[in-house]
């Protein structure tokens, strides 16, 4: 069957955004040539069999002996061999697991939770390697300065919440209203509209896919259902953006999405970060911005492996609340990619809703939907910013 040149365009860049974490990690201890070939249509005589039973045999116990080795020369009983073999697939060869793909980070490692009250002067310390945040718009306790005259619509401040020092996440109170947010999630339905005006209106209507791995050596799993959008289709998200993070252009952000998860759905384990053979479009994504649609008291939250919360007991977590941004940095300003970072959508319990976008180190091309650019955007970017009562001088 013959693809569009559409087709082949997203599904490079679905690719990209959920295959790249597994393959990007340079020190996991599986080749990916060990999953490319070998094997997969081989004749399967009768002595090939057994060496492959021998190698498989050989394999083991020389994991066996380097566990032996590394214990002292105390004696290893059977239950500790038996946990210590790896389970193999049908070729002898360890199978894939999250440790394969996302290993431990080295213990030496800057890990530095938030346990005091954030204020500016603690974000800025905070940012220093990262991409700036606006500080003038907020005053000493990271809340949002208004303008006198402002016309804003009686919208709450935003806020800022340093949730973690080093590497820094945020969380941004308010960054979009509860009609906003009600706006945003009517996107995901504009293609079943009654108003058919809206339909024959490319800019109108977002490209809708189902969230799935593509890519086969891929180990991030994530199932959902994904709209990306025109950039005029979503002026309000382009605006906050841009006057939150001021040092950065509109033609840096990747296509907005909106991405649904219903109950049971989730994106295990990745990074952010794209892989070096794709950097020639934008260079490194050095933030993603996440603002949550809708509330959740249970499930669906934004977990990341190697961060702890305020307590130290638990892993840092995001827990969906309707209009609250969450801010954080796959790479460092200098485009080097954080492995800290490695995070995931846990399972969720009832339905989740989110807009999502990543900026870039430089100018991105847009791929999708068809005929999507920057500068057909920037007209209604300036009108919302207008209406926000930003100063735009």
């Amino acid at each position: 069957m013959k693809l569009s040149a559409t087709t082949l365009l997203l599904i490079s860049l679905l690719v990209q955004v959920d295959a790249s974490p597994s393959l990007r990690h340079c020190h996991r201890p599986i080749g990916l040539s060990a999953f490319a070939g070998g094997g997969f249509g081989s004749s399967s005589g009768t002595k090939k069999t057994s060496t492959k039973k021998k190698d498989k045999k050989k394999r083991v116990g020389l994991m066996l002996e380097d566990f032996k080795s590394r214990n002292d020369g105390k004696k290893v009983t059977k239950e500790q061999e038996q946990q210590q073999e790896p389970e193999l697939d049908r070729f002898g060869l360890p199978i894939r697991t999250a440790d394969n793909f996302f290993p431990p980070l080295p213990p030496d490692v800057e890990i530095i939770g938030m346990n005091q009250e954030t204020n500016l002067d603690v974000i800025r310390e905070a940012m220093s390697d990262h991409i700036p945040l606006n500080f003038d718009l907020f005053d000493d306790n990271a809340v949002e300065k208004r303008a006198v005259g402002s016309t804003e619509k009686n919208e709450k401040p935003w806020k800022l919440k340093l949730l973690h020092k080093s590497p820094p996440v945020l969380e941004i109170e308010n960054f979009f209203t509860a009609q906003e947010c009600q706006e945003y999630m009517n996107i995901a339905t504009i293609d079943k509209m009654p108003d058919k005006k809206d339909k024959t209106n490319r800019s109108l209507v977002p490209l809708q896919v189902n969230s799935k791995t593509f890519s086969t050596l891929a180990h991030s799993r994530r199932t959902s259902t994904t709209w990306f959008c025109n950039f005029c289709q979503v002026p309000t998200f382009l605006a906050k953006t841009k006057r939150l993070l001021n040092d950065i252009s509109v033609k840096q952000m990747e296509e907005a999405q909106i991405v649904r998860y219903r109950t049971g759905e989730e994106f295990t384990w990745h990074y952010d970060e794209i892989p070096s053979s794709q950097l020639a479009n934008g260079g490194q994504r050095v933030a993603t911005l996440l603002v949550y649609l809708n509330s959740i008291e249970n499930g669906g939250g934004t977990i990341f492996r190697d961060l702890k919360d305020a307590t130290g007991l638990s892993n840092l977590t995001m827990q969906p609340k309707q209009g609250s941004a969450l801010l954080f940095f796959p790479a460092f300003r200098n485009g080097t990619p954080d492995d800290r970072t490695l995070h995931k959508g846990e399972i969720a319990v009832e339905e989740k809703m989110i807009a999502q976008m990543w900026i870039h180190e430089r100018e991105y091309t847009p791929v999708v939907p068809e005929g999507n650019n920057h500068e057909d955007a920037l007209n209604v970017i300036k009108e919302k910013e207008i209406e926000l009562g930003y100063d735009i001088n």
